[in-house]
């Protein structure tokens, strides 16, 4: 049994991947911006809930003080942004950056002391840093971030293990669901495995940056290829 950190599960593929640890009988901690939502999530799942927002970074320690040991951290917690430089949004641009860059970098180092040797991190990043969108500035940027931090946390934290993933369009969660079918065909049409990632495929490689002992300072794209048209 494993002792396992969702940072930011209490929604879409952090959720999921909650859920599956639960299901394999590990001890799940996962944590949301609210404090009863976070609760009653936890609660449902079998997991145990934290009240912990990633853009207030000088409030982590306090809130992962309980947390004991850490075999596995998953940093799913995101943030949608819609930003461009000829209408920068400079406060949205701050609450994104501290969230992704900063927010999850101090995780790591509270959380540190409580891990040992065999742990692993897996942080979440996307693929508009390959692919930018109109709005996408501050998205892409951070996106773009994480490949830097991969590298520098996997050698600075040596022998424990960090990557990251890099979902594409994943046509079964909360954002991309809703969208129009038309929408969701045309990418789906441009993708060479004909079809979009799914949840359970982010899921699985999230898994699978986890547990295989060989795989380190990788930044993972699970998008079908979609960046090869």
């Amino acid at each position: 049994m494993s002792s396992v950190v969702v940072i930011g599960g209490t929604a879409g593929i952090g959720h999921a991947f909650a859920r599956t640890r639960v299901a394999r009988g590990d001890e799940v901690v996962l944590t949301g911006r609210d404090a009863h939502r976070a609760g009653t999530v936890a609660k449902e799942a079998g997991a145990r809930g934290i009240a912990l927002d990633l853009s207030r970074p000088r409030e982590i320690a306090g809130a992962l003080a309980g947390v004991e040991r850490v075999d596995h951290l998953v940093l799913a917690g995101i943030s949608r942004d819609q930003n461009s430089v000829t209408e920068y949004d400079i406060e949205a641009a701050l609450h994104l950056v501290t969230l992704k860059l900063v927010g999850y970098t101090e995780v790591v180092h509270t959380l540190l002391p409580r891990m040992t040797e065999e742990s692993a991190v897996v942080i979440f990043g996307g693929q508009a840093k390959e692919r930018p969108y109109p709005g996408a500035t501050t998205v892409a940027t951070v996106n773009a971030g994480v490949t830097g931090l991969v590298r520098t946390l996997a050698t600075e934290l040596a022998p424990i293990r960090v990557n990251a993933v890099h979902p594409g369009i994943v046509g079964d969660s909360p954002f991309w669901a809703g969208k129009p079918a038309e929408v969701l065909e045309d990418i789906r049409a441009r993708t060479p495995s004909g079809r979009l990632a799914r949840m359970a495929d982010v899921v699985d490689a999230v898994d699978f940056l986890l547990r295989n002992t060989a795989v380190n300072g990788v930044n993972l794209a699970v998008d079908g290829g979609w960046l090869l048209r």
